[in-house]
């Protein structure tokens, strides 16, 4: 047996812990530029964080007009911003945009490489800025990732992967996800319940700590994701999604997602769908198509849900992903791409850019094809 398993080097899981942000990054940053959107500013969300920034002398910049899949033109903006602030670190807080936005600031500040120079694996030269992300949602587990997504001009998303993108302190805050409204609830946690899914059945990087990170987080997340939707305000529940979806986050940064999430992809790159709504969307059918290869995993995973079946791994397979879908139905996440404006004549463009997202579509259990990504979006349609 052989793997290599990494994450961040200091995780804080408090609650009440992003009022003492100051406190926590100052030994490693005194003029950061903190990144985040309008829709956090605007609910008040990070007012105690920059509070505590002021009350420990930290002279910050606030940039907040990070967008949904971070367009390329705003991440430059960002960098371009942060440069002239002269920051000395980062502080990402928000949902996965903005910590994936922070992570390439960090990288580029002080760099002569360009956004375009970084897409891809290990293609990030030397070092990076301080670095501090905190998370108000319960999904991308971006927190504790090596990635950050980003849409190309071209409209595609892409990867920038690399040691260099792990934050020095990852904050996890429950008491920042008790106002979620239910439909950011349901589809970040389905997002962070794909995560655990495909780590756990990743044809090349499946590992132990990878599997046993997958089926904790799963456990959090489908025990949780409904209460979490229907009694937004339950402190355990909202910290068990939290941690639950940290733990997924771990889990696929040591073993990558599949086709979900390259299905998942265009569109939110062509259709502006969050991403972890995107995720949902196309759920139910890659399941069910990898089902002639990953049918053994589906059905030790239909144990950690409560799927309750007996038989053999068809069968046990089959009530994981009916039991899945059950708990997927009862968030109200939308199931339907033609709901979301979505048609026919979409879906050979949004195929074709599905096959170019390799870089996931390798890890899938099953080879997934052109005509097979058009035929799973038809069926979602």
């Amino acid at each position: 047996m052989r793997f290599t398993f990494r994450t961040v080097p200091s995780i804080i899981f408090e609650t009440g812990a992003s009022a003492r942000l100051g406190d926590i990054v100052k030994s490693r940053m005194m003029r950061p530029v903190v990144v985040t959107d309008q829709g956090i500013v605007k609910a008040g969300l990070i007012q105690p964080a920059l509070q505590s920034l002021n009350k420990a002398g930290l002279d910050y910049h606030l940039f907040d007009r990070i967008e949904a899949d971070p367009p390329a033109r705003v991440v430059r903006q960002s960098v371009d911003i942060a440069r002239a602030h002269k920051a000395d670190g980062v502080i990402g807080f928000g949902g996965g945009s903005s910590m994936d936005t922070a992570k390439v600031i960090a990288v580029l500040l002080n760099s002569t490489q360009r956004l375009e120079d970084i897409y891809g694996t290990d293609n990030v030269k030397g070092g990076r800025s301080a670095l501090a992300l905190i998370p108000t949602t319960a999904g991308t587990g971006s927190e504790v990732t090596d990635i950050a997504v980003v849409t190309t001009d071209g409209d595609q998303k892409i990867g920038i992967l690399g040691d260099q993108l792990f934050a020095d302190v990852a904050i996890l805050d429950p008491a920042l996800t008790y106002g979620l409204p239910r439909h950011v609830t349901a589809a970040t946690g389905v997002d962070a319940m794909v995560h655990a899914i495909e780590a756990y059945t990743n044809r090349h990087r499946k590992n132990p700590v990878s599997d046993a990170l997958a089926r904790e987080a799963l456990r959090l997340l489908s025990r949780n994701i409904i209460a979490a939707c229907e009694t937004p305000g339950d402190a355990v529940v909202r910290a068990n999604m939290l941690l639950g979806a940290m733990l997924a986050g771990q889990a696929f940064t040591n073993s990558p997602v599949g086709a979900v999430h390259g299905m998942a992809y265009p569109l939110g790159a062509l259709f502006h769908i969050p991403h972890g709504a995107s995720n949902a969307l196309m759920l139910e059918p890659v399941l069910k198509f990898n089902l002639s290869a990953a049918a053994p995993l589906y059905a030790e995973l239909g144990d950690v849900i409560g799927a309750n079946a007996t038989g053999g791994f068809a069968e046990r397979a089959a009530a994981f992903i009916d039991r899945l879908m059950e708990i997927v139905a009862a968030t109200g996440v939308e199931r339907r791409l033609s709901k979301l404006g979505i048609s026919h004549n979409d879906l050979p463009r949004m195929a074709e850019d599905a096959m170019k997202a390799q870089r996931v579509m390798q890890n899938n259990p099953r080879e997934v094809t052109y005509e097979a990504a058009l035929t799973m979006y038809g069926e979602v349609l």
